[in-house]
């Protein structure tokens, strides 16, 4: 079971990422770009996610995968219950919304430092 200090652990380790309070929302971002953000309850974690894929992300696992607020429906975005994601599966969701706002050069060498940090 994730919780908010797995995200904020996970999401603090990436390069280039700040914590910011807002509306009592924990987002995590990029600079301007919001890429993570947990629910002031700590129950839901909202994080980017590619538009086209969403519907079938959270068809295929409607218990840990909401759709966005209607209000955030034209972004990236997708919602998760906390509770129901493993920590692992918390990194990945995490590293993926990350790379789709980070440059493809600070990707690329955040993932290299991974592979080799498994060698």
């Amino acid at each position: 079971m994730a919780t908010a200090e797995d995200v904020r652990r996970i999401a603090m380790s990436l390069p280039r990422t700040s914590e910011h309070l807002i509306r009592d929302n924990t987002k995590y971002r990029i600079g301007q770009i919001v890429y993570a953000a947990v629910s002031p309850d700590e129950e839901r974690l909202g994080f980017g996610f590619p538009k086209e894929e969403r519907a079938a992300l959270v068809a295929s696992e409607p218990d840990k995968f909401m759709m966005p607020l209607r209000s955030d429906e034209r972004y990236n975005w997708v919602r998760a219950r906390l509770a129901a994601l493993d920590v692992d599966e918390l990194r990945e969701l995490l590293i993926d919304a990350w790379r789709m706002v980070v440059s493809k050069k600070t990707a690329a060498a955040y993932l290299t430092s991974l592979d080799g940090d498994r060698s």
